[in-house]
């Protein structure tokens, strides 16, 4: 909302530089088109306005220009408020008219800082408090606009308090009963699912059977580990999350139970957030939510680490950066700075990101030791989430608390000293369920790495040169328990000893230098020479390289055992250190107890949380490269790998996945659970007519083949008439390799389509070159291209973007083929560059031998295996073009080898067309859905199985 009527415009000069051109505007003079080295010349001289200054710079080729930018006055004066960050995005924000051509942009610039500024003298500005001390905090970090607010915001009648005083503190709750054991009533849940759509929804069919089915899983189990598990299929458009809610919320209620949804995108987090609301209220009576969403503890603002940034831990542009998340930590609902309320430009406005060193990515939290912890924003969402009817999670965040809150294994260390309050989910609903397995291939993998093996030594040795920050070793945590307990201290003292043999600061250097220091450095060079003596992919190409872990070296082997003997001899004290901890807190000194040290207590229970995991850490480890050199094991894949982007090498690792990760999956979270249901739009295999069971994938894969019983399979079809609304055209005189015609054919689909387009890339390369050819010729027609790994935004941010500007297009790589919901004219074609096959690294070419060799008739289905994922992901990429019953478009794949037999990836019905690249631009420009036009020989459309005839094939 605009404060203040027509403030006049700042007389700043102001800078906007597009792919189609730069323009300036000095002051009140009229704007004008600059090159680029004048636009750099007159940004260097002055500090001028600009929106999204790293963006500015990145199009200038000008790495180190800085100014005034409007992004980050916008979250000083408006923290935790949305805005896309683009000159249309800010007007929408500000209730201002927006520019309608570039060179309108910096005259739109100076009034929209103006707006800004103004309203921070607007008595109703909801954001005051805290704004006139990070104003002169900022002032003396030199923040440019602190000149500008300096006469615009009031020193306040009385001091303000300081962030960590002003935040809310959570409290302790009881224990939550036991659900009750009940049956849900069909005429109930047809109710609940009445009043959650609205009595002037529309009626659908498939949507109540869904929701019938869906119910089915909050029925009382009858069995120790056989949960009610259903598989339940839900074509776009069927309403599937109010489906699963009303059963959901009439459990909850009734029972007093908790479910749990589990997504694996943040965007569908934000959206069922959103649609809880219709179920729930917002609060309780009590004040509690009812709705609580959970992340890892990485994703949420860590309190002890933003009070170090404030207090020197920063300096310069990163200083900046804490002050500015300071001000959203006292509006935030939540605190999640990854995927919450905090703009997720911020980060990417400062060039060493922040936002990751003000989360607890380390695993160095202290827990009750924090003086925070009161109000830590982590603890609050674990607390509330005890509580809370729904709970809305992330795969592998549910996966992992299903496995600590299990039994510790005898004598390992795992799983004890976890806090009480991390329990297991019963009653879970798995969306986007079709990515399960991924989740699950993650979750229960092992991997020692050159990377975590450092990580760890950090956290026991600490800082080894001098640094900033707040990171200390287990000797400068606990110095009271070493100086008063004798075994403690000297298990400590064996700790920091024996944490020598990982690797320390330059170790990559040290590898490629051939000078090793310890054993783990040793095995890590061992590892590094085997998997480049072993490669034939080409080493030039500059991608990550990796080689089985079979047929090893007398050599590998042998430092292979000294590293798992020296990582058990870190192990050792380290549970001794556990022990005493302990004891300690079984028997505390005075001082322990006293007055003056009131956190002496949960600094140690925190530290006896912090140890528990890298005990388990160092077990997985060590069990890991106990392996190495012995028979293989059939349950597991094992490889050695050197990391690498860009012919630069990051990591050297040594890896184990499951062959089958469901086998885990099903033991840890499907078994303990009463009822789990997995749903997706893509959960079976799109076969053609005749070619098997559909579902006898989606049954793997969700492990339901590992449990008692067989689940309820259910398969609501999508309301939408994909034949009247979309098509599917093959391109097939675009060359594989011909990246100039790749280029051109992307440039003349997003003009025939008038922007609108997701471009879809198998590789990064492709992307960039692709994004770097047609950029520039597009933006001159007013038709603006964003792009992963390009643009210097974060993904989600590009899709706010690309959503909000009907005429905008978005290229992308994975990230983009699922979780996108762009509903409406902003995406009306889905071009993908090629057909999606999968990558033929080690884990995959043993799960497709596995595919084949399970078989058992003889036939060959490793091929059947592959079409099986690429089906999958082409469901999924057509999935992103029709959102709403008045959504249209074309999919677009430019390859002319399209095999027929993949096809059946897309929905029943959907018109297929193998055509040149005029007769697609016509088709595109035209608005031409389904049939071929009369006359037209070369369109030919797919029979009613998917198929093409074969004189098309």
């Amino acid at each position: 909302m605009q404060l203040v009527p027509d403030p006049a415009p700042l007389a700043l000069p102001a800078l906007h530089a597009s792919h189609g051109g730069n323009w300036l505007k000095r002051g009140e003079a009229p704007c004008e088109a600059v090159s680029k080295g004048d636009a750099i010349l007159v940004a260097a001289d002055t500090p001028v306005l600009m929106l999204n200054a790293p963006l500015v710079a990145n199009r200038l080729g000008y790495p180190d220009l800085s100014g005034l930018d409007l992004l980050e006055l916008f979250a000083f004066v408006h923290p935790a408020r949305f805005c896309v960050p683009t000159p249309r995005g800010l007007a929408q924000a500000l209730s201002l008219e927006a520019p309608a051509e570039g060179e309108d942009v910096p005259g739109f610039l100076q009034r929209a800082a103006a707006v800004l500024v103004a309203a921070c003298e607007d008595p109703e500005w909801f954001e005051r408090s805290g704004a006139w001390s990070a104003l002169h905090s900022l002032e003396r970090l030199r923040w440019p606009w602190a000149q500008v607010l300096k006469g615009h915001i009031a020193r306040p009648e009385k001091a303000e308090r300081w962030l960590f005083a002003t935040l809310h503190e959570w409290e302790e709750a009881g224990e939550r009963a036991q659900p009750r054991q009940i049956a849900l009533p069909e005429s109930d849940i047809a109710q609940q699912l009445e009043e959650l759509t609205g009595d002037k929804a529309e009626k659908r069919d498939g949507q109540r059977a869904y929701a019938m089915d869906a119910a089915r899983i909050f029925a009382p189990r009858e069995e120790d580990g056989a949960p009610h598990l259903a598989l339940a299929q839900a074509g776009t458009g069927i309403g599937k999350t109010l489906g699963y809610l009303a059963s959901a919320s009439l459990w909850a209620n009734a029972s007093g139970g908790t479910v749990w949804v589990s997504t694996y995108t943040k965007n569908l987090q934000r959206q069922l957030r959103a649609e809880s609301r219709r179920a729930w209220p917002l609060k309780r009576a009590d004040g509690t939510p009812p709705v609580v969403v959970r992340k890892g503890r990485e994703n949420y603002l860590c309190l002890l680490n933003l009070e170090d940034a404030l207090q020197g831990g920063f300096t310069g542009r990163p200083a900046i950066l804490a002050h500015l998340v300071a001000r959203w930590a006292a509006y935030t609902r939540d605190g999640d700075m990854i995927g919450g309320d905090l703009p997720g430009w911020l980060g990417t406005l400062f060039r060493k990101r922040g936002i990751a060193a003000l989360t607890d990515r380390r695993g160095e939290c202290i827990y009750a030791g924090c003086p925070h912890y009161r109000k830590c924003f982590i603890e609050r969402a674990v607390r509330d989430s005890a509580q809370a009817d729904l709970v809305i999670a992330n795969h592998a965040l549910v996966m992992v608390n299903a496995a600590r809150a299990g039994p510790a294994s005898s004598g390992d260390g795992g799983g004890q000293n976890v806090p009480q309050y991390s329990s297991r989910p019963t009653r879970i609903v798995f969306d986007e369920g079709h990515h399960v397995f991924e989740a699950a291939d993650s979750t229960f993998a092992a991997s020692l790495s050159g990377q975590e093996a450092i990580e760890l030594r950090r956290w026991i040795v600490g800082p080894e040169r001098a640094t900033r920050g707040r990171r200390r070793g287990l000797a400068a945590r606990l110095a009271d328990v070493a100086s008063y307990d004798e075994e403690g201290g000297a298990a400590i003292e064996a700790a920091l000893e024996q944490a020598k043999a990982l690797p320390g600061d330059g170790w990559l250097g040290r590898l490629a230098d051939g000078e090793p220091a310890g054993s783990l450095e040793a095995l890590l060079a061992e590892v590094r020479t085997l998997t480049y003596a072993r490669d034939e992919s080409g080493q030039e190409l500059g991608y990550g390289i990796e080689t089985e872990a079979s047929g090893l070296p007398g050599e590998l082997i042998e430092a292979a055992g000294r590293a798992s003997a020296a990582l058990s001899a870190i192990r050792a004290p380290l549970m001794r250190l556990a022990m005493r901890l302990e004891a300690v807190l079984a028997d505390p000194p005075d001082w322990l107890e006293g007055p003056d040290n009131r956190g002496g207590r949960a600094r140690i229970e925190g530290a006896r949380f912090s140890l528990a995991w890298r005990i388990e850490l160092l077990a997985a480890w060590t069990a890991l490269l106990e392996r190495l050199g012995g028979p293989a094991d059939p349950e597991f894949v094992d490889w050695l790998a050197v990391d690498r982007s860009d012919a630069r090498e990051f990591d050297v690792a040594v890896h184990r996945r499951w062959l089958d990760p469901m086998k885990p999956f099903a033991k840890v979270v499907l078994e303990p659970a009463h009822g789990v249901m997995l749903t997706s739009a893509t959960l079976t295999d799109r076969i053609g007519a005749g070619e098997g069971d559909p579902w006898e994938s989606a049954i793997q894969r969700s492990g339901a083949a590992h449990v008692e019983g067989a689940p309820l399979l259910s398969d609501a079809q999508s309301p939408f008439d994909y034949a009247a609304r979309a098509e599917v055209l093959i391109v097939t005189d675009v060359k594989k390799g011909d990246l100039p015609g790749l280029a051109g054919a992307y440039a003349r689909l997003i003009e025939a389509s008038d922007g609108g387009v997701l471009g879809l890339f198998t590789a990064i390369r492709r992307l960039r070159a692709v994004h770097g050819r047609i950029a520039d010729r597009l933006a001159r027609g007013g038709l603006p291209l964003y792009a992963q790994h390009v643009d210097p935004i974060d993904t989600g941010t590009l899709v706010d973007i690309f959503r909000d500007d009907p005429r905008a297009s978005l290229l992308g790589t994975d990230a983009l083929r699922d979780g996108v919901d762009v509903p409406g004219r902003s995406l009306r074609c889905v071009i993908m560059e090629a057909v999606p096959w999968p990558r033929p690294d080690i884990l995959h070419k043993a799960r497709r031998a596995a595919a084949k060799s399970a078989n058992g008739d003889g036939k060959s289905t490793g091929s059947a295996y592959d079409d099986r994922l690429i089906r999958a992901r082409l469901a999924q990429a057509f999935g992103r073009l029709i959102r709403g019953r008045e959504d249209q478009g074309h999919f677009i794949v430019l390859s002319p080898a399209f095999p027929s037999r993949l096809l059946s990836a897309f929905p029943e019905g959907t018109s297929v067309h193998r055509v040149t690249l005029g007769e697609a631009l016509e088709r595109v420009r035209g608005g031409m859905i389904g049939a071929a036009s009369p006359g037209d020989g070369a369109v030919r459309e797919t029979q009613t199985d998917g198929t093409l005839p074969e004189s098309s094939s």
